[in-house]
């Protein structure tokens, strides 16, 4: 199946294939990478920051995911860059 034939997601929901290649800054707008991939751990989905190095973040929208703009192509993240 491609993209085109799957329904407009719903507000706040997201397709895994649409982040990909957003970049990521946290709150304090430090630029931690782009989004590489996501995968699942039954618990929740985890974005896969590449950058300077990679970085594992939960995607769980208001506690650690903030915002996704995909017309600035930016997701913001509350996360602390040095973990």
């Amino acid at each position: 199946m491609s993209r085109s034939q799957l329904p407009p997601p719903k507000p706040g929901e997201y397709y895994w294939v649409d982040l990909e290649g957003l970049a990521v800054q946290t709150v304090e707008g430090v630029v931690l990478g782009t989004v590489s991939h996501l995968f699942d751990t039954g618990a929740n989905p985890v974005i896969v920051i590449s950058g300077e190095r990679e970085r594992l973040v939960p995607f769980v929208t208001d506690q650690y995911v903030k915002s996704v703009d995909f017309d600035a192509g930016l997701i913001v993240v509350d996360w602390d860059p040095d973990f």
